[in-house]
């Protein structure tokens, strides 16, 4: 073993030992190491922030931004709205949703896909009477397999592509992942359906979901255009999607007056305001259902709820985050942002009591109060994720499939190699920019930067344990221990040993090490790389153990009122069930 190699493994060595303690931040352990890399002189000065601009890096950031544009224009709402229903049983309602999740997360980061979800889920459950907790882990699961699909479906998938692109010259393109990925993800969200949620500890109705419910309803105010498709209907047709979108009709505002009652047979006009009592996301969906505008558009759109030019935002806490283990009078988020922490929902119990002075942990839900115009800057200040990633005026209806057709070209051109993939999704967002689907403004904050300093400093330090002969000694190892047994015993053991990391790694820090790995491997055996990335990328992928191992599992902590060891019941009969289905369909698609 070289010094070279020493460094190194030490390097790493250190970097998922601190990871796993989690007192840091990964970005900072993740660059911290890599300056150490260079000052030790492992990593090239001239390569140290080649990651930065690494495909994988580029791509990563671009899909969230994509994601944020169809939220916005309401495409997913489009789905939503008119599939979910709290009246279904409990298997029918995580089959529908697993299998929603499961779509919106191949063609969206999953973790977006699972913040947009977990609202309309956690609305169903208090409809139908029941704790969230019993199907909130389903839908986590469920989004974390359907990003396996696709290429820009989870980190990993990016990762590898782009891991062979270097290695052998050409990178897995769009759907190249679908056979294995399909095949594996359909599986997982049968057991999900049928079999998985029944494994989940029994919980205390009183306890998740009705943190949700206590945390109370604002008053708002909606205007019907002037050439809505609502005029000339009584307000009493209104009721049916007023209930099934979670949404109280208190009366209505004619000619700047308040008439009172419930005006049920009153005929809607053109300018007419309805008052209204609903959660914030419950608002906008009803909004966007009947194509509605904000009252006083002239005024940014502002919905009235507590107070006067204030928006009240309910976020998630994610590891990691900057106010994860301090309180809101530490970090000063009164005095600093004129925000107001007005509660905080811990695993089914709110705390009211001195919530300035909580010591907030990850995966509680956080109930602010922020001045208009500063929403997004606080949530990106504080690391928090907001429960759907959508403001009070959101949804633009009338984008909807204008950014729907842009996405779908955008896809289109990867997936026939007209267009390299990052110039597509590049090109996408430029579109949505210009036609104001994602506002200028807003671009940055949907990037995750944390992850993007993370992927580019993970990638040098891994391009540098492979020239050093790193991967090669560790690949070596691994065929030795193998020594003599079939091919698939030989990939079960690399993704057990991949899947094992990613349940208390990061999976992107788990990808970049594993990918080459699993490519030496291959050569040393003498057969194909492909079956080996592909084991590595549905293996670091699946982290179902834990609630550290894929951010999903942290955003559900909270509001299902699980515990720590809630996870492996589901997630490791789950895991077991991945590597059963992936191994054979690797050898029949990608065969050695």
């Amino acid at each position: 073993m070289t010094s070279d190699q020493i460094i190194l493994f030490c390097l790493f060595g250190a970097v998922f030992g601190l990871l796993l303690w989690g007192r840091f931040r990964y970005d900072l352990v993740a660059f911290s190491a890599l300056m150490a890399g260079v000052v030790l002189g492992v990593v090239p000065t001239a390569d140290a922030f080649a990651g930065f601009g690494h495909p994988a890096t580029l791509v990563v950031a671009l899909v969230l931004v994509v994601s944020a544009g169809l939220v916005r224009s309401g495409a997913v709402f489009l789905i939503t709205r008119t599939m979910v229903d709290s009246a279904r049983s409990l298997g029918s309602h995580i089959a529908l949703m697993g299998a929603i999740g499961g779509v919106l997360s191949a063609f969206m980061n999953n973790v977006a896909a699972l913040a947009l979800l977990m609202p309309v889920d956690i609305q169903t459950a208090r409809k139908a009477g029941r704790t969230p907790g019993l199907s909130l882990m389903p839908l986590s699961f469920a989004t974390i397999l359907g990003g396996m699909v696709t290429l820009i479906g989870t980190p990993p998938n990016i990762i590898i592509a782009t891991i062979r692109e270097d290695a052998l010259g050409e990178p897995f393109k769009m759907f190249d992942f679908a056979p294995v990925g399909g095949v594996t993800a359909i599986a997982g969200l049968l057991f999900v359906a049928f079999i998985g949620w029944r494994l989940i500890p029994d919980q205390d109705d009183s306890a998740a979901g009705n943190a949700m419910e206590e945390i109370g309803e604002y008053i708002a105010e909606l205007t019907v255009p002037e050439a809505s498709k609502q005029i000339g209907k009584r307000i009493g047709q209104l009721y049916e999607v007023a209930e099934k979108n979670d949404v109280a009709i208190l009366g209505l505002i004619r000619e700047g007056k308040r008439r009172y009652g419930m005006q049920k047979n009153t005929k809607l006009r053109g300018g007419d305001i309805l008052v209204l009592e609903a959660a914030p996301e419950a608002l906008d969906e009803f909004r966007s259902a009947l194509g509605l505008d904000f009252a006083e558009k002239e005024r940014e759109e502002r919905l009235h709820a507590e107070g006067d030019g204030l928006d009240i935002v309910e976020v998630v806490v994610p590891d990691g985050a900057r106010i994860d283990g301090k309180t809101a009078l530490s970090i000063g988020l009164s005095w600093r942002h004129s925000t107001v922490l007005m509660g905080i929902s811990r695993q089914g119990k709110r705390i009211t009591k001195q919530v300035r002075k909580t010591e907030i942990r990850s995966g509680d839900i956080l109930l602010l109060l922020i001045p208009k115009e500063q929403t997004g800057d606080v949530i990106e200040w504080i690391g928090c994720l907001p429960l759907a990633d959508r403001g009070l005026a959101v949804t633009q209806d009338s984008k909807v499939w204008l950014a729907i057709g842009i996405f779908a070209a955008a896809v289109l051109g990867a997936s026939v190699g007209l267009l390299y993939l990052p110039v597509a999704l590049g090109l996408c967002v430029i579109a949505y920019a210009l036609l104001k689907i994602v506002p200028l403004s807003e671009i940055y904050t949907h990037i995750e930067w944390p992850v993007v300093v993370l992927l580019g400093s993970m990638i040098p330090l891994g391009a540098a344990l492979q020239t050093s002969g790193g991967t090669e000694l560790i690949a070596g190892t691994l065929v030795g221990l193998t020594q003599g047994l079939p091919a698939w015993a030989i990939l079960t053991v690399l993704m057990v040993v991949t899947m094992t990391l990613s349940d208390v790694l990061n999976n992107t820090a788990t990808t970049i090490v594993a990918a080459p790995v699993g490519i030496q491997m291959a050569q040393s055996l003498g057969v194909s790389e492909d079956p080996f990335l592909m084991a590595v990328a549905v293996a670091a992928s699946c982290a179902f153990l834990t609630p550290i191992g894929h951010k999903n599992n942290t955003l559900i902590l909270g509001p299902g009122g699980y515990s720590f060891g809630d996870y492996w019941r589901m997630g490791l009969p789950l895991e077991i069930l991945v590597v059963v289905v992936s191994i054979p369909a690797i050898l029949v698609f990608w065969p050695m």
